[in-house]
């Protein structure tokens, strides 16, 4: 029996993983299995293209089999696959050659806790083992070899490696469990749930092995009788993965129900799925999706720690279900799988943000996503029920995604001052005048106040149609940043000349020759708390409306941010535009009364804030003008 000393980076792997604070403990059951079904891979295809061993190994039955001796503390698992010779087991164990786990050791910092959490990003394959064990034996046969050998260690800087005999090939992992990990692990029902969880999938059997107090049965005679029962203790074998992953099968092969009741185990949701997305690829990367959404939107979509919902799989074996990466944001509401054959098992979550395989894969799920809720479109009832709970994500969307911006646009819908039901952009442009060449919209945070907002009323004269968007805290960042569909501009109705009035330059001349006093004394009056003072035509019934410049607008989408942020936003001061045509103006017009005119103002200023959804800053004096002002009209 010969003594090795494990490399260096070993050795630092595995004194952390004796020490490890990690709480996911139950990996290593994921890890041993994944190794056994990549030994499983290895031997299946040398007995396609290998004739010597097809011959050996013709009437091997491939499989996993986990056994568990509470007595022993101990699991084993087992596998009859390629197995290992002599040379194999020291570079496979005794040194690190993967690339995913030397990055592992590279990031480790020498703080127990920071480097037990790298654990969950990096998997650690083999390794994982010794967080539970305080022995290891390794015991493997290679197939086309008669000679078995034994690998034996307890974590500590060394192993044991000698000759020993085994009767079939493959491999044999016993693992010796510390006392505390004993109690939790040695139990059929975690270790089922264990492999349920991350190798469910796996394509071959995934045996669970034990034994079991059985009481025999008696007959009524024997039980008249007195007859005592006799207690045995039988050997119990159950498969317990499903072996076949629902995924790959082919579509044809599955039913509704197939899918639904996937998706329920899946996402733990007891409805059915609004719609479900079932892709396999092949070609440069080859690949299988199948996506879900959810009827309801997950409680957590706006949190910023929600959940991820797509799991990600190599070749069958689970690898991560809270990589946020594998699809953008704004399609967090999506449950699902991608399993792909070109990924390494051991990816890291730094190989995961770079890898072009995946990027490819990503892009083109967001792709196929898409264009599967844009047929959804067309059940015009189903679709109703998906924009109410997904229209806000995908307004997220239209601002991060630039490459598929305009398949967004499509897919969103608005409310409009035409019509209580919402519109998309679509059916405003083949509604609107094709000289209209704009998509107008108004942002507020009150649906009725901005339908019925002062500055809709030139719009609602000329019968054009403006999108009302009342989510402020989200429409206020992304409205200004959408750009246009189809060539027709977005534009904001506060920040943009009202549409189709027709002014004779020579009247427009007259009126702000004839308003030029009264606009300086507003000006005055109201001083810093406006921008600006001019005279309307946007304006029907109302005297006045506040409005802001392209500038102000671009400032409001910055404050918007800020406060999202927490921080204090600056403030602009918007434009009072008055109405010529209102008799309020026309009265304070003609009066010598300055304290009349101040006060006429503030009240004209602040009512316009107020159809606007703005707060005044001294209601109190708002109020006390507004009384003494019905006073004097009474």
């Amino acid at each position: 029996m010969a003594k090795h000393q494990f490399q260096t980076e070993v050795g630092q792997l595995l004194h952390l993983m004796t020490h490890s604070l990690y709480s996911n403990k139950e990996i290593f059951i994921r890890e041993l299995v994944s190794n056994a079904s990549d030994a499983l891979d290895k031997l299946n295809y040398l007995r396609l293209t290998d004739e010597k061993i097809k011959k050996e190994t013709e009437k091997l039955n491939l499989e996993i089999d986990v056994m568990f001796d509470e007595k022993d503390k101990s699991i084993s698992i087992v596998d009859n696959g390629i197995g290992m010779n002599e040379e194999e087991l020291i570079s496979s164990i005794g040194t690190i050659a993967k690339s995913g786990t030397k990055s592992f050791v590279e990031k480790l910092t020498g703080d127990a806790k920071k480097d037990s959490n790298l654990i969950g990003q990096f998997g650690v394959g083999f390794y994982s083992v010794f967080m539970v064990a305080k022995h290891v034996d390794v015991i493997t046969r290679k197939v086309g070899s008669k000679q078995a050998y034994k690998w034996s260690s307890d974590g500590t800087g060394e192993y044991e490696l000698s000759t020993c005999l085994k009767a079939t090939l493959g491999t044999v992992i016993y693992i010796k469990l510390k006392d505390e990990e004993a109690e939790e692990f040695v139990s059929k029902h975690r270790i089922e749930n264990i492999v349920k969880k991350y190798s469910n999938h796996i394509a071959y059997p995934i045996n669970l092995k034990y034994f079991e107090e059985v009481t025999e049965e008696l007959s009524e005679e024997d039980k008249k009788a007195g007859k005592e029962p006799k207690k045995s203790i039988e050997k119990k074998a159950e498969q317990i993965n499903a072996a076949t992953a629902l995924w790959m099968q082919s579509k044809a092969n599955l039913k509704k129900k197939d899918y639904d009741e996937f998706y329920k185990s899946l996402s733990h949701d007891s409805n059915d799925p609004l719609l479900t997305i079932h892709t396999k690829v092949e070609g440069v990367s080859e690949y299988t999706t199948l996506f879900y959404i959810p009827q309801n939107a997950p409680m957590d979509m706006y949190r910023a720690d929600y959940q991820a919902g797509v799991k990600l799989y190599v070749k069958r074996v689970f690898i991560s279900d809270d990589e946020k990466e594998l699809l953008p944001t704004y399609l967090r509401f999506v449950k699902g799988i991608i399993d792909s054959e070109d990924l390494p098992l051991n990816v890291s979550r730094e190989i995961l943000q770079e890898n072009r395989v995946l990027a490819n894969i990503k892009q083109s799920s967001v792709k196929k996503i898409l264009n599967e809720i844009k047929k959804l479109s067309k059940d015009e009832e189903k679709y109703a029920k998906f924009i109410e709970q997904y229209n806000k994500p995908l307004k997220e969307g239209a601002y991060q995604d630039f490459t598929n911006k305009e398949l967004i646009l499509e897919l969103l819908r608005f409310k409009s001052n035409k019509d209580k039901k919402m519109t998309s952009l679509e059916a405003y442009k083949n509604s609107a005048d094709t000289e209209q060449k704009a998509i107008y919209y108004i942002v507020g945070d009150n649906e009725s106040k901005l339908r019925n907002s002062p500055l809709l009323e030139s719009y609602k004269q000329n019968k054009i149609e403006v999108l009302i968007l009342d989510d402020k805290e989200l429409d206020e960042i992304i409205a200004p940043n959408l750009g246009a569909y189809k060539e027709w501009e977005f534009k904001d109705v506060t920040a943009c000349e009202p549409p189709k009035v027709k002014v004779d330059e020579k009247e427009d001349k007259k009126i702000q020759e004839n308003f030029k006093d009264l606009i300086e004394k507003i000006k005055k009056a109201l001083g810093e708390n406006v921008k600006d003072v001019k005279t309307t035509n946007r304006l029907a019934s109302s005297p006045s409306c506040v409005v802001k410049d392209s500038g102000d607008a671009q400032m409001a989408q910055m404050a918007q941010m800020m406060r999202a942020m927490g921080q204090e936003a600056p403030k602009s001061a918007p434009i009072l535009e008055i109405n010529p045509e209102h008799e309020i103006v026309k009265k304070i017009q003609n009066s010598k009364d300055e304290k009349l005119i101040e006060d006429v103002s503030w009240v004209l200023f602040e009512q316009a804030r107020l159809s606007e959804g703005q707060e005044i800053e001294d209601p109190s004096s708002f109020v006390k003008r507004l009384n003494k002002l019905i006073v004097k009209a009474l």
